[in-house]
């Protein structure tokens, strides 16, 4: 078993211990970071640590061990507690731990404020917090039922202004028995001795995680998103000084759009659904000049299309343009009677689209399947009018058109 010196004082950074065991080896629990810093390293049991392992959403800490920096903290079945480290140290031996810091506060503000946040949805909502993730730039809680915007506004509300009192977080423990007589928040997955973490008047939940001293320390508890999950709702939070950050990223981007829409930061919205409109009413207009250059250019190359027996062809190559502009161009050629339209555009895949006349004997589908066939690509469609994306040049695709269109 191995002393858990955060248990007790969560703002111990630097410890002394005696390693118990070391060895060697790859990494048993997969860990990304251990694996980045090569394939062997030592795993060392202590008699006691200040080094979080992962556990309860909360990702383990970081920092040095005897010199050689952390790679992963591990908690062993066994309560023993194994330390991932970039380098050999020998049974025995004691060894200075340093525990990196604001690693460590980042994790002690979230972890806190989640406990908060999930308290304040229980008391102004009275919905359960179903489980907690605290990722690399912002947390999440998962609740059991969908709340409203307006109950979520409330939650932070309370939230926030326990931060602001500033009360007292209490670490004490107890056996199952004493827990059983408490009003804990939820109940503890563990048996034997629990260790609760108290926010005087407002929170008592069995946890094993750091915590702040005290709600201050939390600084502020701000939820950034939220959407429906598995029947419930996921509120994504940040707290401290991820919320700054969250903050500074949010103005930095509002400001771009005030300067470059030229309007104040409430009228982004109405300003950003003007464009919309705008831009809707361009693309319409766009489409109209498009179909009737389309249909003067089909005029024109019907005016020269080659008689091939059956049906006269129009082959055009490096029309330009997207798929959209490819299709309207082939079907204002369709529709002169009598005529077939390969039209090849450029790019990766080379993009084609085939259309005929409803009085021309071809297989516009076929064709663009024997097309890729002999010359790599994906393709397919009707009769009367298919599309595909072939692996060869246009000169090919020409040369292909003109032996097979006929």
């Amino acid at each position: 078993m191995t002393h858990r010196l955060y248990y007790t004082d969560a703002l111990q950074t630097t410890f002394e211990a005696t390693v118990l065991e070391s060895r060697t080896g790859t990494p048993e629990h997969g860990s990304t970071g251990a694996r980045q810093h090569g394939s062997t390293r030592s795993h060392i049991t202590l008699d006691r640590t200040a080094f979080y392992p992962t556990s309860g959403g909360q990702p383990f800490d970081t920092g040095s061990l005897g010199g050689h920096a952390v790679l992963e903290v591990v908690d062993g079945d066994d309560n023993v507690i194994t330390h991932v480290v970039a380098g050999p140290l020998e049974p025995g031996q004691t060894v200075t731990g340093v525990v990196n810091w604001a690693r460590r506060f980042d994790h002690m503000q979230q972890h806190t404020g989640q406990h908060i946040l999930s308290a304040a949805f229980e008391r102004t909502c009275g919905v359960r917090t179903e489980s907690f993730h605290l990722g690399t730039s912002s947390c999440t809680i998962d609740l059991a039922r969908e709340v409203t915007q307006a109950e979520i506004a409330a939650a932070e509300t309370l939230a926030c202004d326990v931060v602001f009192e500033d009360r007292p977080v209490h670490v004490r423990f107890v056996s199952e028995a004493e827990a059983a007589a408490l009003p804990l928040r939820k109940d503890p997955t563990r048996t034997g001795t629990l260790r609760l973490i108290d926010i005087d008047n407002f929170d008592l939940s069995a946890c094993g995680g750091t915590h702040t001293p005290t709600t201050g320390r939390v600084g502020v508890i701000a939820v950034s998103g939220w959407e429906r999950f598995k029947g419930g709702s996921r509120i994504e939070f940040v707290c401290g000084h991820r919320a700054v950050a969250s903050h500074r990223a949010l103005r930095d981007v509002v400001t771009g759009l005030v300067r470059q829409l030229t309007v104040a930061p409430l009228e982004i919205g109405a300003a950003i659904e003007r464009l919309q409109t705008d831009s809707r009413a361009n693309q319409k207009a766009i489409r109209q000049l498009r179909l009737a250059a389309a249909g003067h250019e089909a005029a024109q190359l019907v005016a020269s299309a080659e008689d091939v027996g059956s049906f006269r062809r129009v082959l055009v190559s490096d029309a330009g343009g997207d798929v959209e502009v490819l299709k309207t161009l082939a079907s204002a050629i369709a529709a002169h009677p009598g005529c077939v339209a390969v039209v090849i555009g450029d790019g990766t895949p080379v993009p084609v689209v085939v259309a005929r006349a409803s009085d021309a004997s071809f297989d516009a589908g076929a064709w663009v399947k024997a097309l890729t066939a002999a010359l790599g690509g994906r393709g397919g469609g009707r009769p009367e009018s298919a599309q595909g994306g072939v692996s060869a040049s246009a000169a090919e695709i020409v040369s292909f058109a003109r032996d097979s269109v006929r």
